[in-house]
């Protein structure tokens, strides 16, 4: 007889439910999460969308990467809009085994038919801990880029202390952004890699348009550019084709790419620049050809309502169309839609440009021209002058004491040279091998040289300028050269007026050639393409980097396209013309990275004294004169910087071992100088990179000419060029000589002959346009001193971070005192312009936008 069962008892029930949780536990541990996406128009990925984790604790043995969970689907997303940007966040739910660990990357694959972007995802683990991941990036269709996309959280390692399981992603991370150098580019390849500058001009269209290679020669050396259409040949570097006169629609990494808001602002903001150039019909619509304004009163004309007039009725609205037409062939049709068309605003009416604001004559005035060699646009060329008469390539200026020593205050000519009270801005040597190819086609340009005196109240005085050109003989090496002195009135006046607009000409190409697209766009680039490809995203210096590059890559593309390129705007309105990338190749040999450093640069110039030892003194230079605006202002920034940097940097390197033992570190800074720089591997001035000074000192640099060299060059434009007389870009009459039939017709009207040397109405229309364009701060604009503070998990940085704001707050403040001290001339002079071109404007996000002359933004986005 078979016993009964006992029932069990109330001990092995509880054991028995305790056991059913925990296995259920083991089978369904979740951790929660959201996914935010960038709205621009299109449905929303939902459910064709899904998300991996891997862990960054737990390695799967099978895979030697981190444990892996199982899929989530994006589901039942909420809108909402925030200051203009709409997003569509997902709520998602991903099931791990209880030893998964913690996340430190997901995979994220797109099975939608359209590429959508990726803003961030968080993810929430034990005891409410947030897992933030900054993505901020294009997920494109799997069925076109046949891969998942890999994303790491926001906490940074050095290669030696990344957690085991994410170190095979990091490199498999890195070795997709590199490629292998073959394929054609499609635009969703975000693949990275190096190319000369071929493409920037179209051999199909006949021998005008024929442009030299730039880079990979000794004879054109200069910066790479990213890779953008077929894989470069074994063979020396060739010009390639391109397909149209302008593309907008050109290939650079995704995450390169201007936001489509940012591009339809600044397809709009560009048109007034553009449409003459995309639509030669224009001339004969607006009256605009190639003849000179007739007088002063005609250029003050462009700046007011009056000039609308120029085109009414019919001829503006089929101007309209023509613009629609062509821009609809120049993008594709989803941008052509946001595009928000700026022909609802008067095409030709420009806003009234600072320099003829306060003071409408305050171009004419000597002491105005001196000053904007220390706070224009332009404030980083003149240097102090060190030997007596200048020297050049063919000999000494033909500037004698005479011509100055009358001029100097009481001092004697070699007093004066012993204070360091003479400066020179020299535009001499590297142009005179060039005039015999540019002053053709009705240009006309001299080589210049310009003596300025330094007075007691810091103002700078003219004290001459010598004109040179190629003497008439077969040797290139004669000259000849004229010099001309200040005058106040009668014929001397006039001439001196003359010849400061040469100057004033050679200065303008020199600042957009040299100044403001080389040193910083052009050489840039190298370093953004050295950081995608040997950075990882984890590293903490592409952390540190990331904001100084947003954009670059894709202005620099779309400057190929229609600024730089043959036929391009630069050659349409600077007196270089044809020429003028060959001469920014030939001002590139003499560039050094190092020497972009403020401080190395102002010593160099003789502008500053080198002061290592002095405790009041962190910059480790001394100013040769304190109101120099650019110097002291950008000064108060670099310390700024290399302060942050330093102490960013301290937090993650101990010892200048830990900096040679980064193999990332290392491998980016030789693809910089062996690829990127490739035609400057040999120069001996690069840093070793073997200690924590030589990264600090590279990325101070480095972030110095992306934030305040860019601003200090670029957004006074429209300020000081904007007004053709301040700042011509051409001349089209030499300067008569006395006996000649010119002589009398300058004489008949020397005002008139002054604006007929100008340039024609159709360049001086365009080049106003162009300054208007490149002096705005557009919308999305993030200046110096900002970022979200999610992309960093690490309190001890965002602590850092604030006392970086901090000081640039109390540099605000400093600016604000010098530009209010009657003391300096400088910061203001006889036009009443403030100098705010590097006053950081922490307290902007987005409200201030256009032409504000102020602010400095993190990166080169325009």
């Amino acid at each position: 007889m078979m016993s009964r069962r006992a029932h069990p008892s109330m001990k092995e029930r509880v054991e028995a439910v305790q056991s059913k949780l925990q296995n259920h536990h083991i089978k369904q541990n979740i951790i929660k999460g959201k996914v935010v996406i960038q709205n621009h128009g299109q449905s929303g990925p939902g459910k064709s969308a899904s998300v991996q984790i891997y862990s960054s604790t737990t390695v799967d043995p099978s895979t030697g990467k981190g444990k892996l969970s199982a899929k989530a689907y994006l589901k039942h997303g909420k809108s909402k809009e925030h200051e203009g940007t709409k997003t569509r966040t997902y709520k998602i739910k991903l099931h791990v085994k209880p030893d998964f660990g913690i996340p430190g990357a997901f995979l994220m694959k797109n099975q939608h038919k359209h590429k959508f972007f990726l803003e961030s995802v968080t993810l929430e683990i034990l005891d409410n801990q947030i897992i933030y991941f900054d993505c901020r990036s294009w997920v494109y269709p799997f069925q076109k880029t046949k891969s998942e996309r890999l994303f790491f959280s926001s906490k940074s390692y050095l290669p030696n202390h990344t957690p085991r399981a994410l170190v095979e992603l990091r490199k498999l991370e890195l070795a997709s952004l590199r490629g292998d150098g073959k394929q054609e580019r499609k635009e969703w390849d975000r693949i990275y890699d190096y190319d000369y500058y071929n493409d920037i001009c179209n051999p199909d269209e006949g021998q005008e348009h024929i442009r030299p290679v730039l880079g990979g020669s000794e004879l054109h050396p200069y910066p790479r550019r990213v890779r953008t259409g077929h894989p470069p040949s074994n063979t020396e570097p060739s010009t390639k084709s391109r397909t149209e006169t302008i593309n907008l629609d050109i290939y650079v990494p995704p995450d390169e790419r201007f936001s489509p808001k940012k591009l339809s602002e600044f397809i709009s903001n560009s048109i007034q620049a553009t449409v003459h150039f995309i639509i030669t019909e224009a001339e004969s619509l607006f009256k605009l050809d190639s003849s000179s304004v007739e007088s002063f009163d005609e250029i003050h004309d462009m700046f007011s309502s009056k000039r609308s007039k120029a085109v009414e009725g019919k001829a503006k609205d089929k101007l309209k169309g023509k613009v629609k037409e062509k821009l609809k062939k120049l993008v594709p049709d989803v941008l052509f839609k946001e595009i928000t068309y700026a022909g609802k605003e008067d095409l030709v009416k420009f806003p009234l440009p600072q320099i003829i604001t306060e003071n409408e004559l305050a171009w004419r005035n000597d002491e105005e021209f001196g000053r904007q060699m220390l706070a224009g646009t332009n404030p980083a060329r003149i240097q102090c002058l060190e030997v007596f008469p200048p020297e050049g390539r063919n000999g000494g200026s033909t500037i004698d004491a005479s011509h100055i020593e009358h001029s100097l205050d009481g001092l004697t000519l070699r007093q004066a040279m012993n204070e360091w009270r003479i400066l020179i801005l020299d535009h001499h040597a590297y142009l005179m091998p060039y005039l015999s190819k540019i002053n053709i086609n009705g240009i006309c340009a001299y080589a210049s040289r310009t003596l300025f005196f330094l007075r007691n109240d810091a103002t700078l005085k003219p004290l001459a300028i010598e004109l040179s050109l190629p003497g008439s003989s077969s040797s290139e090496d004669t000259e000849v050269s004229r010099v001309f002195l200040p005058a106040n009135q009668g014929t001397e006046a006039a001439l001196w007026q003359l010849a400061k607009a040469h100057v004033a000409a050679n200065d303008s190409a020199y600042h957009q050639l040299v100044s403001h697209w080389l040193h910083t766009h052009a050489v840039v680039e190298p370093f953004i393409i050295a950081t995608r490809r040997q950075l990882s995203v984890m590293h903490p210096i592409n952390w540190l980097l990331r904001p100084h590059f947003k954009d670059t890559m894709h202005i620099n593309a779309l400057a190929r396209s229609i600024l730089i390129n043959s036929r391009g705007i630069l050659e349409k309105t600077l007196f270089s013309g044809e020429i003028s990338m060959e001469l920014s190749s030939e001002l590139y040999k003499e560039w050094r990275f190092d020497e972009q450093a403020l401080p190395a640069d102002l010593v160099k110039r003789g502008l500053a004294l080198e002061d290592p030892d002095n405790p009041n003194n962190p910059t480790g230079v001394q100013l040769l004169f304190d109101d120099y605006p650019y110097a002291a202002d950008g000064l108060d920034i670099w310390h700024a910087i290399k302060t942050w940097v330093t102490d960013f940097c301290s937090l993650f390197y101990k010892d200048d071992s830990s900096v040679n033992s980064d193999v990332e570190i290392q491998a980016w800074w030789s693809e910089i100088q062996n690829v990127g720089h490739g035609d400057k591997r040999n120069e001996t001035w690069w840093y070793k990179m073997t200690t924590l000074s030589d990264l600090t000192e590279a990325l101070t640099t480095l972030i110095w000419i992306t934030s305040g060299l860019h601003a200090s060059v670029n957004f006074g434009q429209y300020a000081y060029s904007g007004c053709p007389l301040n700042r011509p870009m051409l001349c089209r009459k030499f300067i008569p000589e006395e006996g000649t039939e010119q002589f009398a017709e300058f004489l008949r009207d020397p005002d008139k002959y002054y604006l007929n040397m100008l340039p024609g109405r159709f360049e001086m229309s365009l080049g106003i346009a162009l300054t208007e364009v490149l002096s705005k701060h557009t919308s999305d604009e993030v200046y110096l001193g900002q970022r979200p503070l999610l992309e960093c998990s690490d309190n001890r940085v965002q602590q850092k971070f604030k006392k970086f704001n901090e000081h640039l707050q109390e540099i605000e403040k400093k600016i604000i005192q010098r530009n209010k001290d009657p003391e300096f001339k400088n910061r203001s002079g006889p036009a009443k312009i403030p100098y705010e071109l590097l006053y950081p404007d922490t307290s902007s996000v987005g409200s201030k936008w256009g032409i504000t002359g102020k602010g400095i933004p993190n990166s080169i986005s325009i």
